[in-house]
Formats: C-alpha cells, structure tokens, sequence
C-alpha cells in the first residue's frame, strides 16, 4: 500500500453520501452519491480522474443502506488498489447531551446513539445503518462519528432550555439544534472571506430541503432555531417548523390523527410542500405561475427574516450574513426576498453579484456583509478522522 484514504459516509432517509479525501493532505479524491434508495437508486460521481467513474459500473440495480454502503468500500478496494481505506467517518444527526465533540465508534457508543433515534427517527437509524454496514464489511476499520448537534453544546443555558417542568429538562428534553457540521464548516472558512471586526457576530442560514439558521458570536453557536428535534424553526421543503403545539392536540382530539399521522404530516406533507401544494422545491415554485406557489416562497423568506431578528437579539447586533446549502447558494431569488425584509438592518444586496451567485453579494454602502459559501460537511468529517488518526 502506498496511501491512505479517509472515507465519508452521509446516510439520509434516501441517499447516502460520500467522499474519499487523501488522509495525510486532505485532498478530495473523488465525491460520490447514492440517491432515490426508496424509488429506482441512482449514482452519481464526481472525481478529476474520469477513468474512476469507470470502475462503477457494477452498480447494484437495487439495496438497501446496508448494502450500498458495503458496495462503496468495495469500490473504492476496486479503484483504489494501492491505497487502504484507514478510516470511515459518518455524519450522525442526534449526539444528545453527552456528545460535543466527534467519537469514536464502539459496541457502547453505538448503543447510546441508538438510543437517541426516537430523537431523529428519519435521520439517525440510516446513519446507524451505514456504520453497522461498514464494521460488518470490514470489522478492523476504526469509524468515528461526528454529530450535528455537538456545534451546538457551546450555547448558554438559557438558549437550550424550553418551560417545561425540571424533571423533563433534567432527562434531556432541550434545544439542541442541527446542522452544526455545516455551520462548522462556515466558521473555518469566515477568516478568508473577513477580518476579525467582521466576523464577531454573525448569523449563518442553512437553507436546503432542510433549513435552519444559527447565531455565531465569535465562532460559537449562542442560538440556533431547530431544537429537540430538526421540525422546529424555519419552513422547510416539508417540514413545518415552529408551530404551535396546540395545533398537535387539536389535531389529535378534533380530527382524530392518531400521533404517527401528525408526525408524517409534520414531517413530510408540510412546509412548502403543504403551503403550496405543488411541490417542495423551491427551484419548482418559482417556476410556477399559481398564487399558492409565490404565497409558500413569500412564507419561507418572512419566517427566515424573522428568525434574523430573533438571532440579532441573542447577538447583540449583526456584522455578517452567510447564506450556504442548496437554496442559499443557489437560489437568487430567495437570497433577496429575504434581504429585503431584513433592510432594516441596513444590509444592501448588490443585485448583479447575487443573481451571478458570488462570494460576497452585499452592496459596497452596506452596514452587513453578505456572504455565500458552499456547504461541506464532509471535509469537516475528514478533518476530524485525520485527527483521529494522528491520535493513535
């Protein structure tokens, strides 16, 4: 063997994810992604060698998480024969109370994370799934396991704290918020984009199919709006965000759901989807000419420009607004819907460096500086199984 491989591995509900980074430079090998595993799977590969995405052509026409994710270590043995995969590092959504920082996987951490599924039914049991499927393929591989919710433990306590009664807060019932290895991700890369001075409080928006926002005052997470579960906070794709919870028991006393037909409506026939009744995609909404469609998009920018005046007020103030993940580095559109409701705060879009997706797309006279970064909670996983593996 001539070289190391750090393999990533993201399992959601209907795909999974994944890279190889070398593990001495960091360097991306190539990206890869497993989709519509409910429906007809698709592959998908990205890498600067094109002879590599040959190597994939024994693609199976059908499986499972488990099954797929043993099909990728296979691969990467196939088109990687002089290197060795040294190890796997997985995205887990749910860390609980006792996981601020990434861990390494044993029969007892395993256990615990399987214990907090109830916490992230549509998330954590198919992250559990690929790393059960990778210690299956190859029991001496070490995994570690970084978590979304860890970014988060640095908040002050009253930010996690709901007014329930003491003997619920004390079994863990908190906000523990989401998205952290993205939000991760920003604070690394804000030292290249702003000076110190800029970079002090700042608010981050992860706005995809799941979407969520975060208060970042000096590089730690103060507030964020998801809490105990990734429902709460803004209009998603599908997802409804913060709700009343006397919707829930009117639902279940007046209209007779039963509590798993509230969670699959929650879950996946709400947000922009429901609004709309089109679609969940923001990219088909705007397409569409029906009064419902611009009603939905209308509502998932007021309920993000809200949000930005709640996160100032745990800030303090704002110097910087990051926008990142699918619809926030890639929709124009929603990026100034929400801007224009928060003008307030004297932040000026610059419209022809937002419609080209730059950088920065702030005005020169703005009061906040606007920023748009790429998501990529892989290379935080990377980072962290090089350290792991310096470690040994």
């Amino acid at each position: 063997m001539t070289g190391r491989i750090i393999l990533v591995i993201n399992a959601g509900s209907s795909s999974i994810k994944f890279a190889a980074y070398d593990a001495a430079s960091l360097k991306l090998r190539l990206r890869g992604a497993i989709e519509e595993l409910r429906n007809t799977p698709a592959f998908s590969i990205h890498a600067e060698d094109a002879a590599l995405k040959t190597a994939f052509e024994d693609f199976p026409a059908s499986g499972d998480h488990a099954r797929y994710t043993a099909w990728i270590l296979y691969a990467l043995e196939k088109i990687f024969p002089d290197d060795a995969v040294a190890i796997a590092g997985h995205r887990v959504v749910h860390g609980g109370l006792h996981y601020d920082a990434p861990a390494k996987i044993d029969d007892a951490v395993l256990e615990d994370l399987q214990s907090l599924s109830p916490l992230a039914p549509n998330h954590q049991p198919h992250n559990l799934a690929a790393i059960r499927a990778v210690a299956e393929k190859s029991p001496a591989l070490p995994q570690i396991a970084c978590f979304d919710t860890s970014f988060h433990r640095t908040q002050p306590r009253l930010a996690q704290l709901f007014a329930l009664p003491r003997d619920l807060i004390d079994e863990g019932v908190l906000r523990y918020g989401f998205h952290g290895l993205s939000y991760d991700h920003i604070v690394h890369e804000l030292p290249t984009h702003l000076d110190a001075k800029s970079r002090r409080r700042v608010i981050a928006a992860h706005l995809g199919h799941g979407a969520s926002m975060c208060a970042l005052q000096n590089g730690r997470s103060i507030a964020t709006t998801m809490g105990f579960t990734a429902l709460d906070g803004l209009v998603m794709g599908a997802r409804c965000g913060a709700l009343d919870p006397g919707v829930v028991i009117h639902l279940i006393r007046q209209k007779g759901m039963s509590a798993d037909d509230v969670d699959k409506m929650l879950h996946s026939k709400s947000g922009m989807l429901g609004v709309s009744g089109i679609s969940d995609d923001v990219r088909a909404l705007l397409k569409s000419d029906d009064p419902k469609a611009e009603e939905a998009l209308d509502l998932f920018a007021y309920r993000a420009a809200r949000e930005i005046g709640s996160l100032m007020a745990a800030l303090g103030g704002l110097d910087a607004l990051v926008f990142t993940a699918g619809i926030g580095e890639n929709s124009p559109d929603m990026r100034k819907r929400i801007c224009a409701r928060a003008d307030w705060t004297g932040l000026k879009l610059d419209e022809g460096l937002n419609e080209q997706n730059a950088g920065r797309i702030s005005a020169a006279s703005s009061a906040v500086e606007v920023l748009v970064i790429p998501a990529n909670e892989e290379l935080v996983i990377a980072r962290a199984c090089k350290t792991a593996l310096e470690e040994r």
